[in-house]
């Protein structure tokens, strides 16, 4: 981890930057690809999954077999963990539901608005290194207590061909029944557009690498609807002299973990608790099965002292991180002056990995400073809000000269005959 001590505000833009590829050619390559399937369908995602994924895929859309027979793969008590933390998402997610209120704005003129399901969306699972089934829960469980008329997933196919079974029990166990063997950029660009066999989707969700994240912020240009950038994971811890460097440690490795593009960051008030964090994070690196990635991203990762708590929660808005994790002594009162956060994590004992698992809140979140101005997915994620107004006869007579005063402002007669056609025939 880089080491940094009281750095200048001059200084927390280059500090606050993520790692990535080189822009030009990502940019380059996800338009090619893109083209590609808009232009040849199946064909052109079957011979990308052979390009990226090295293995043939003839049949795309997973079989009723391989999601049936997904179930006995699974030991009892990873189903039984999956259902705790389903049920747990469930209740937090149903509890976003509103009811919907209808608002007399003048006498006699009432407006409301109606929450409408998303009718197609599309989910998008990664799958490589590490197939993420929690996302399953995080994405299909609001879209199904929306009630999204049609919800199908695309996920990358292993080196044999076949989905990760707990991917495939997941999904089954919230309703999803057409799932298909594609991932990167090209399962992005089949969502938006469509092929032969996979449909097309009016909003697609989901995390992914910089290749994923790209794809999604170009066919949101091209018309199709996005969650949210939501690209390679990060976690800022925030700590004191009186949180447990392992904990911390561990939080931060947990990140560290998913990618090579991945960074975590952590911010302390004093330098003898960085350097006990890092002596922690070097120890449990070594137990890690996935170190290799873990080592990294911390290439890429900040350790940074702030003598000034101000300064500290100033940085940390200004790095908007996905996962913020505050492990203070004070961290209720520090967490009140948070403005720019995917999700935040109080005290000790709030790992990260809860939020990302089974707590009830969900993960899939806004990455590289996006947190700034968006949310991560909610119920309302998968509703579009319908504006509604119905006016009366005297609600017609007291709003109808203001209405036609403006438009004649705004030179738009025919908006002001509208009205003015309407109030003669109540003369």
């Amino acid at each position: 981890m880089k080491r940094v001590n009281n750095p200048p505000r001059t200084s927390w833009n280059e500090l606050i930057q993520r790692p990535q590829l080189d822009l030009e050619f990502l940019d380059g390559a996800v338009k090619k690809i893109i083209e590609e399937v808009k232009a040849n369908g199946d064909r052109a995602i079957k011979a990308l999954t052979l390009q990226f994924d090295k293995i043939q895929i003839d049949n795309l859309l997973v079989s009723e077999k391989e999601i049936s027979d997904a179930r006995n793969q699974l030991s009892d008590e990873l189903v039984n963990a999956i259902e705790v933390a389903s049920g747990n998402i469930e209740k937090f997610h149903a509890a976003q539901r509103r009811d919907r209120q209808i608002i007399e704005t003048t006498k006699g003129v009432t407006c409301w608005r109606k929450a409408v399901a998303i009718e197609k969306v599309g989910l998008y699972i990664p799958g490589g290194s590490a197939p993420l089934f929690s996302t399953v829960l995080m994405l299909g469980i609001p879209a199904k207590l929306a009630g999204c008329r049609e919800v199908f997933l695309c996920t990358p196919p292993d080196q044999e061909g076949k989905i990760n079974p707990a991917i495939l029990f997941a999904a089954h166990s919230v309703g999803i029944r057409k799932i298909f063997k594609v991932g990167g950029a090209q399962a992005i660009a089949a969502m938006a557009f469509g092929t032969e066999t996979i449909s097309m989707a009016y909003k697609i969700f989901g995390p992914g690498n910089q290749f994923v994240t790209k794809a999604k912020q170009l066919v949101n240009q091209l018309g199709t609807a996005i969650d949210m950038p939501a690209g390679p994971s990060e976690v800022l811890v925030l700590s004191d002299e009186t949180a447990n460097a392992s904990f911390v440690a561990a939080d931060l490795l947990s990140q560290a973990e998913h990618g090579p593009d991945s960074q975590v960051v952590l911010i302390t008030n004093s330098s003898q608790q960085g350097e006990r964090v890092e002596k922690e994070i070097m120890e449990q690196l070594t137990k890690l099965p996935r170190q290799h990635v873990a080592r990294k991203a911390l290439e890429n990762s900040l350790n940074i002292v702030f003598s000034d708590e101000s300064d500290a929660i100033d940085f940390v808005n200004e790095y908007a991180p996905e996962h913020l994790i505050i492990n203070t002594k004070n961290c209720d009162v520090l967490a009140e002056k948070i403005m720019n956060a995917g999700s935040v994590f109080l005290g000790q004992y709030t790992a990260e990995s809860a939020g990302d698992y089974a707590s009830g809140t969900n993960h899939t979140l806004p990455t590289s400073g996006h947190a700034k101005a968006y949310a991560g997915v909610s119920l309302d994620s998968f509703t579009k809000n319908i504006t509604f107004q119905k006016i009366t006869e005297d609600g017609l007579k007291t709003l109808g000269p203001v209405i036609e005063k403006m438009a004649e402002a705004e030179q738009l007669i025919a908006h002001k005959e509208s009205i003015r056609i309407r109030l003669k025939s109540l003369e």
